[in-house]
Formats: C-alpha cells, sequence, structure tokens
C-alpha cells in the first residue's frame, strides 16, 4: 500500500446510446434521480456522494471534450435571482453549498476519441500521479446493506490488507459473465469475503469459466465478477501503456481489465498483491433504460420515503395482479 485513498477517478465520457433518445438532450450523467435523502440529483453527484463519503478529496471525472462546462456549470453556489427565489428555502441553500462544495473537488480530463474504457481511465495519470486511487463507473450506483457506504468499505479492506490493487466483486451466475470482468480468487479470510486474484479475464465464454476461472467455496456455476469499483496503484496506467502501445485490444477498444491483468502477473511483483472483495450492497447500472428504473427503485427503498414508496408499490401491485372485472349479464 502507497498510502491513503484521497483522489477518486470516475469515467463518463460514454455518449449514452442505449438511453437514445433522452441521451441526445441530456448527458446520461446527469439524468435525474431521486437519492436517499429525498434529494433530486443528477447521477454523476450520487456517484461522486459515494467517493466523498468513502474520504475521498478529489474527484476527477474522464469526460468528452467540451462537456466540463456542463458540470462546473451546474456545481456551484446560488447567485442573484435564484438565491432571492430560495430565500425561504433553507433545504435549498443547503443543497447549494454542498453543490458548490462538490465544484470544488472536481477536476477534468478529456477523452478525445472514444478508445476504450481503459483507455478512457489512461487519460487520468497525470491527476492520480503516484497516488492510489478509487476508480468508479460513471453510470453506476452503489447502495450499500451495511452501514459505511460501498466505497469505504472497499477502502477499508484495501487498508487493513497488503494488498496493493483491489477489486469489488459479486458473485454472479455463469450465465451473466458474458457481461462482466470475472476474477479467480483464492480465500484469504477463510470466509469467502476477501480473496487473492489468481485470474481476471473480460466477459469470458461459459466453457472457458468452468475450466480456468471457478473459485473454490463458490457454489457450482457462480463467479466473481466485477462490482464496478476498485482501488489502484498508479502502476495501473503502465499496464494500459502497454496495451496502447502495442495496440492490444477487445472488440476494437482498449481493455480495462486486460490492464487488471497484465498489472497482476507483470507489474506488482508479488502474486498476492492483487485481491478481491465482496461488498455488501448492489450496484445498479443507469446506462441502460430497465437499469435506471430498477436504480430509482432501489434508491427509493433505501431511502426516507420508503414507507411511502413500498405502500404505493403494494397497490400498483394489487391493481395489476388483480383478475379483470367481468361484466354481469
Amino acid at each position: 500500500m502507497t498510502g491513503p485513498v484521497r483522489k477518486a477517478v470516475i469515467t463518463a465520457a460514454g455518449r449514452g446510446t442505449r438511453q437514445y433518445p433522452a441521451s441526445s438532450a441530456v448527458q446520461k450523467e446527469m439524468f435525474p434521480l431521486v437519492d436517499r435523502d429525498g434529494l433530486t440529483k443528477p447521477v454523476i453527484q450520487i456517484i461522486g456522494e459515494e467517493a466523498i463519503r468513502a474520504g475521498c478529496e478529489e474527484i476527477c471525472l474522464v469526460v468528452q471534450p467540451g462537456d466540463e462546462t456542463l458540470y462546473t456549470d451546474y456545481f456551484r453556489e446560488m447567485t442573484g435571482e435564484t438565491l432571492a427565489a430560495f430565500a425561504d428555502k433553507p433545504w435549498a441553500i443547503e443543497a447549494a453549498e454542498a453543490l458548490a462544495e462538490f465544484g470544488r473537488r472536481l477536476r477534468f480530463v478529456s477523452q478525445d476519441c472514444p478508445e476504450g474504457y481503459g483507455h478512457a481511465v489512461y487519460q487520468a495519470r497525470d491527476f492520480v500521479g503516484d497516488e492510489p486511487f478509487l476508480h468508479l463507473l460513471g453510470d453506476h450506483i452503489y447502495i450499500s446493506s451495511a452501514t459505511q457506504c460501498c466505497a469505504q468499505q472497499l477502502i477499508d479492506v484495501y487498508e487493513q490488507n497488503a494488498f496493493e490493487a483491489l477489486s469489488a466483486v459479486q458473485r454472479t451466475p455463469e450465465h451473466l459473465l458474458h457481461l462482466f470482468g470475472t476474477i479467480k480468487g483464492r480465500s484469504l479470510d477463510g470466509e469467502g469475503a476477501v480473496w487473492v486474484a489468481e485470474a481476471i479475464e473480460e466477459k469470458p465464454e461459459i466453457e472457458h469459466a468452468r475450466r480456468r476461472l471457478r473459485t473454490p467455496g463458490l457454489s457450482t456455476g457462480s463467479y466473481l465478477c466485477h462490482f464496478g469499483m476498485h482501488v489502484f496503484p498508479p502502476a495501473i496506467f503502465e499496464a494500459l501503456h502497454h496495451h496502447i502501445e502495442h495496440d492490444i485490444r477487445i472488440n476494437g477498444e482498449i481493455q480495462l481489465t486486460n490492464a487488471q491483468a497484465f498489472m497482476r502477473a507483470e507489474l506488482l511483483g508479488d502474486e498476492d498483491a492483487y485481491g478481491a472483495c465482496a461488498i455488501a450492497g448492489r450496484r445498479f447500472d443507469t446506462g441502460i433504460p430497465y437499469g435506471l428504473m430498477e436504480t430509482q427503485l432501489g434508491l427509493a427503498l433505501a431511502g426516507k420515503h420508503r414507507g411511502e414508496i413500498v405502500e404505493s408499490i403494494a397497490l400498483l401491485l394489487a391493481e395489476h395482479l388483480s383478475p379483470v372485472a367481468r361484466p354481469q349479464g
């Protein structure tokens, strides 16, 4: 471990094609959701607040060229007429102050060409410098089922062990392996919560996973797949540089998972230096229509209006599941 995790990198340069046509009008990271505290926020704010709760002091957003103003215009204090309009709403003034504080933590780098997820992360190398950093996806929202947020759980495991790199994972059925990077682990704690990573592969075929990626202790057909949250050392940029320089791609793109595997095998030096840990919570993908709906439901059920939402869902289900009344006669 090279020091505390003070910085976070969030990739937000995707074009949001799966959320068209809304994404042609609003950057998908700015889609609004009602958060657990009852405030309506853009996706990127909810994700960034996850990093702040985990102790990160600076947040780097990897964006498309020119998108910086979308965020700087939003994450600022109220001024002029807006401030006057909300003068009798102290909760709004407090929220605006939080926005401004969030904005002061933001830094930006641009991904000038869409060369893949790993290529996007690589753009943050100068921001990171020689420190470890938290990496989160710009369209994933994480909802903890424990006292600590998901990112704090990850960082706690990182700090309590001798890992140089650590990926959050979740147990995933094999029919979903085509969606995720997959890690083969060796149990470190004997409780099925922390593992040493022995192999890392991007979206493996089921038969290959059965032969090469089974983690002892997991039920048949279950694998450790990426949760979308990592603590990386600066060595990840050396690994990404290697893939960019040698044009190593999957489906035409520079992938992060390949670089993780290369870093683990070639750069860290210690075969036990890359870890994986289970997270008490769920992650939701806001980048797809169904996922956005599911995310809002997850936030609602974990939030201050849970009682009202549960009652509303019960009523809706009763209406949709009850037999249709038939006319008499």
